[in-house]
């Protein structure tokens, strides 16, 4: 072959930890393309989503429930957590459509007959190229009271170009393009990648993940003619 083809196996791919695919990357003095076996059922991915979370804290005041005082932190969270459900951007992405942004977790309370002056919640936001993380997180300090404690926004969406050897190579071999809703090491990728790979990305983080192995088989049928098919076309 007329390239060299890297295998990397690596780990921390839920957590976008620093002993995952970043490790690696800096080994590898030229890289010109990258596939992603992530599950798609081996349909390419040509675009993604990426990723930010936010840890919000809504303040109120301590007192006892049974008396008309204090400010209940939890009714003052509510409000923004409906804030979160029924805001939506006015632009979309072509490939990507809308931003997405879903409450995934709430905490708040010590006891039945307290008034929670702090209730703390986190924000899963899948951004799309029609907004900065920036332009997202300023429309969102717009429009809610609670604080942003911490927020990690460095998870940016990724797409490809229509006419990049990846993507005229599965054309050819009409595998299905589409664009993901989920996040992948594509984030840190800095050359141009698709996610391809066996199973289905629906049985992730779902009781007993499994893949036939009909699907590997599959993957790596697709996964030779993929390869085969860029060989030709740098021929």
């Amino acid at each position: 072959m007329p390239y060299n083809l890297i295998f990397a196996a690596t780990g921390e791919e839920e957590t976008s930890g620093s002993k995952g695919i970043r490790s690696v990357l800096d080994r590898f003095s030229v890289l010109e393309m990258a596939i992603v076996g992530e599950p798609t059922g081996m349909q390419m991915a040509i675009a993604e989503k990426g990723l930010m979370v936010l840890h919000c804290r809504a303040t109120g005041t301590a007192g006892h429930a049974a008396r008309d005082i204090g400010e209940n932190a939890i009714y003052k969270a509510i409000e923004d957590i409906v804030w979160f459900k029924t805001y939506r951007f006015p632009g979309e992405s072509k490939h990507l459509g809308p931003v997405k942004m879903t409450v995934t977790g709430i905490n708040a309370g010590i006891q039945h007959n307290v008034i929670p002056d702090a209730c703390t919640f986190m924000v899963d936001i899948r951004s799309t190229d029609a907004y900065s993380h920036r332009e997202i997180l300023e429309t969102i300090k717009n429009n809610i009271s609670s604080e942003i404690e911490r927020c990690s926004d460095d998870l940016n969406p990724s797409s490809i170009s229509d006419s990049h050897i990846l993507v005229r190579a599965a054309k050819k071999l009409d595998i299905r393009t589409f664009a993901s809703p989920t996040l992948s090491d594509q984030a840190f990728i800095p050359v141009p990648s698709v996610k391809i790979g066996p199973g289905r990305s629906e049985r992730s983080h779902t009781a007993d993940e499994f893949i036939y192995l009909s699907e590997i088989e599959e993957g790596v049928r697709v996964y030779i003619n993929l390869l085969n098919e860029i060989l030709y076309n740098m021929r």
